[in-house]
């Protein structure tokens, strides 16, 4: 489920990905699909209840080129806010 116009912290979000319930590697090909639809500068939230999700999207994110903007844990899952750079 993806959402649109949210904020976190100041930062406007283009899309929230809900992939609560969604197990490795569900929610990190959930945010590579919507950072090759996406334009550069969009900011898309990761909302997952996957630990393993906390690990290994910010990795991919730094590999990939892109940029972190928060890694917040909410009431039962994380949310991983990431700006697409390039």
């Amino acid at each position: 489920m993806i959402e649109t116009a949210a904020t976190t912290a100041g930062t406007a979000i283009t899309r929230t990905i809900d992939a609560r319930g969604s197990y490795c590697p569900g929610p990190l090909m959930e945010l590579i699909r919507a950072i090759r639809e996406g334009q550069v500068g969009d900011v898309l939230a990761v909302r997952s209840t996957d630990g393993g999700s906390r690990v290994d999207i910010p990795k991919w994110i730094e590999k990939a080129g892109h940029r972190l903007v928060a890694l917040e844990t909410r009431d039962g899952f994380d949310e991983i806010v990431v700006e697409k750079v390039r």
